[in-house]
This record gives structure tokens, sequence and C-alpha cells, in this order.
């Protein structure tokens, strides 16, 4: 392991969190390719390594050899004028940090969904934007970002055809998602047209800093249409979408229709009926924020 430059803050912080693989009793190989080509057959007890500050948390009784996807180098960010690249390496202190350009509205959004993470600012420099979807937890804030900025996902399977996927498909249910058997996740692109949009983000945890019970965004376009992202309430991403602002009861409608009684995910962070109570009273909060101002962006 290459020894860290003692004047770079992340590489300490990284050098130690891949040192805490001597904690992982099952891990017998761990590999580090320059490339995804490198890898060549995958088999099950494999996993991908980019963070680790999930396979680092608790023990990993199927998993016997590392891949570390540190090498490729993959560009963290790129600002373009279709919009914004992800790379899955980017780490949540990067997206966090970003200067977004002055005509996405909706730019102030990266940073309040890194707000929105049970994390510390230490785990920040090591967690990974694709690590944190490819968990697919509920309460993943990186879901519900990309979700929310109608992103797309390029997925990268071990032998075969790269794909790309809605992120409103990708997650479907709890630690649940659509990829293969060591398919990688590439990359995430949010286009321009979402981030110029108009937003509100409504959440809310037990806890100051907990893991969210709810988290519902609503993007407003310069047309007047609505997208109203839940997520963390229920086990996978649900998004509606309407060509106006809807009536409160319209609005009550469309989130009965889409989301039955019980369908709330529940857990210590909430029982469904407060999941549920949280959701129709957020959603109905952004439809009075974003109906301000005549809709328009």
């Amino acid at each position: 392991m290459a020894r860290p430059d003692p004047r770079c803050q992340h590489c300490l912080d990284h050098h130690r969190l891949k040192a805490r693989i001597m904690n992982l009793n099952t891990i017998t190989t761990v590999k580090r390719p320059a490339n995804a080509d490198e890898v060549g057959w995958w088999e099950a007890g494999d996993a991908w390594l980019a963070g680790g500050t999930y396979l680092f948390s608790e023990p990993q009784l199927t998993t016997h050899t590392l891949i570390d996807i540190e090498q490729f180098g993959w560009p963290a960010l790129q600002v373009t004028p279709n919009g914004l690249e992800i790379a899955a390496t980017c780490r949540i202190m990067e997206i966090y940090r970003l200067e977004s350009p002055a005509e996405w509205v909706a730019g102030p959004l990266l940073r309040e969904c890194c707000d929105a993470l049970l994390a510390s600012f230490k785990i920040w420099n090591a967690a990974t934007v694709g690590g944190n979807i490819c968990l697919s937890l509920p309460a993943g804030a990186m879901i519900s970002l990309v979700t929310a900025l109608e992103g797309t996902l390029t997925l990268w399977p071990r032998n075969g055809t790269a794909r790309t996927v809605s992120a409103l498909d990708f997650v479907t249910g709890n630690h649940q998602n659509i990829l293969h058997a060591g398919e990688l996740l590439r990359s995430i692109h949010l286009p321009a047209t979402a981030l110029a949009r108009r937003y509100a983000l409504r959440r809310a945890s037990l806890v100051k800093l907990g893991r969210s019970a709810a988290l519902l965004i609503g993007t407003r376009g310069s047309d007047g249409d609505l997208l109203i992202t839940i997520t963390a309430s229920t086990p996978r991403p649900v998004q509606l979408a309407f060509a106006d602002i809807p009536t409160p009861d319209e609005l009550r409608r469309a989130i009965a229709s889409a989301i039955p009684d019980d369908d709330y995910f529940d857990d210590v962070n909430g029982l469904p009926e407060y999941r549920r109570h949280l959701t129709y009273y957020f959603a109905e909060q952004i439809r009075a924020e974003l109906a301000q101002s005549g809709g328009k962006a």
C-alpha cells in the first residue's frame, strides 16, 4: 500500500480507512486494477471498493476479494453545457464544495442533500456518491438528489455494452437495486434543464443529525410543471409529475394512488404511520411553496 502524503488530509483519512481491512477477517485478496478491463472474471465473494465506509462498517461474511477502483482516475465532477457529470467515485465532500453556475437554480440542492446524510465530515472525505447510491438505503440522500434532478446512471457490466438507466428506476427496495453481478456504476448525469428548475426540500429525522424518516424534494420548471420526489419514507423513490400546480386534494389523491398505506418504510427511525403523515405534510408544503410567484423559475 502506498505511503500517504503527510501534507494531504484526504490521503491520511483514506489510508487509515483502507487500513481497516484488517478488521474484515474474511478478505483474502485485494486487487488494485488500473481500469475496469483488468478485472476480468467476476465471482461470488468479489466486491467493489471505493470509499469503503459501508464495507468497513460491519462484517462482510460472504466477501473474500476487494477490487479497489481508486486507481481508475475518473474525474470527480465535470460541469458542461448539458449539465453535471458525477463520477461514481466522487467524494461527498467534492460535491458539497462544487461552485455551481449561476443559472443552476437548483445548485444549492447538492449541498443540502449532503447535509441530509447521517455522516460526519470525516466520512464525507471518504464516502462516495456512487457508494451511497449502490447501497440503496431508503434514506440515501444521494439517491434523493439524483432522482429529484432527473438523473441518469451509466452502468458497466463485466462483459457487455454499457447501459444507461433512469435514477428513478435504479433502486427497487431497501438495499435492493437493478445492478447485475459484477456490474459497476460508472457515473451519474444531471441534466442542465433539471438543475435550472426551482426547488423546495423538506426533511425530518427523529434527532437533528439522524437518518431521514422522510425526505421530499419538489422541482418546478419555467413552463409551470411540478415534480415531487418522495424518498426515505418509502423503500424506493416515488416521483409524482404534474403539468401544473395541483390542488391540495389532487396532490393527496396522487400520493394515495402512488403509495398504498402499507408501502411506507418501517424501521427504528419511524413507524409507517409517522412516515405517511410526514409525506403528506411535506408534499403540501412543497406544493404551496412552489406555487408562489406564478410558479415560474
